[in-house]
């Protein structure tokens, strides 16, 4: 459990024991990182831990929502402007990307929730793939997407942004473990590779699996006289 503060100094505190912890589990992991550790890198006493969070445990899982929630709205925000689901998903791709090159500890803390917390793992990604299932359903009512099941496609999207930022923003040149501090932007060229498969995949057209089927000697018959 964690608990709300209920003065101004209360919420900068807490919001510090929060920043320490992301820093702590990031660097150290989970089952290194201590409250010792975290009260010392926020710079408070041992003691001011315990009228927020009531446990190790606690304060991981309301760091994994932290994490959630600010990406959630870097995306929302940045896609809010555009003016057709396809560049609703140009716009959230690059701030997720932004964001997660401003806070790779993102990445490194959801990794453990999966062994630690797997219900903070599942709110985390469910949050994400629930806003993507609503606008999915609103382009195709408005003709913008094709024809598709959106839970499916939700899910496939968040993957393929998922292991993008992997690789080209978090992991070095060689592919070695991710490097500690901010890391350069999904390089253009990769952003716009990405793009075209995703745009190509949503773009409206004809049903899929149209012509699929057709084998020339079908084909011959069904234009025969």
């Amino acid at each position: 459990m964690s608990a709300v503060p209920r003065t101004a100094r209360g919420t900068r505190t807490r919001a510090k024991l929060l920043q320490a912890a992301e820093t702590v589990f990031a660097s150290v992991g989970y089952h290194e990182a201590s409250i010792v550790k975290i009260t010392e890198a926020a710079g408070v006493g041992l003691g001011t831990f315990y009228l927020y969070f009531d446990s190790k445990q606690a304060i991981f899982d309301e760091v994994v929502e932290d994490l959630n929630r600010r990406v959630r709205h870097a995306m929302t925000d940045a896609a809010r402007a555009a003016g057709t689901r396809l560049e609703a998903e140009r716009a959230g791709f690059r701030a997720f990307f932004k964001f997660t090159a401003e806070h790779p500890a993102l990445y490194r803390i959801i990794r453990q929730a999966e062994f630690v917390s797997p219900g903070a793992l599942r709110l985390h990604y469910t949050r994400i793939v629930n806003g993507y299932i609503e606008g999915l359903k609103a382009a195709q009512l408005s003709g913008e997407v094709r024809e598709m099941d959106p839970t499916v496609a939700a899910w496939a999207l968040m993957g393929i942004g998922e292991l993008i930022g992997m690789r080209w923003v978090l992991w070095d040149e060689e592919g070695a473990d991710p490097a500690p501090g901010a890391r350069p932007d999904v390089p253009e060229e990769v952003f716009e590779e990405m793009m075209q498969f995703i745009e190509r995949g949503l773009a409206p057209g004809p049903a899929p699996g149209v012509g699929r089927d057709s084998s020339p000697t079908q084909t011959q018959e069904g234009n025969a006289p």
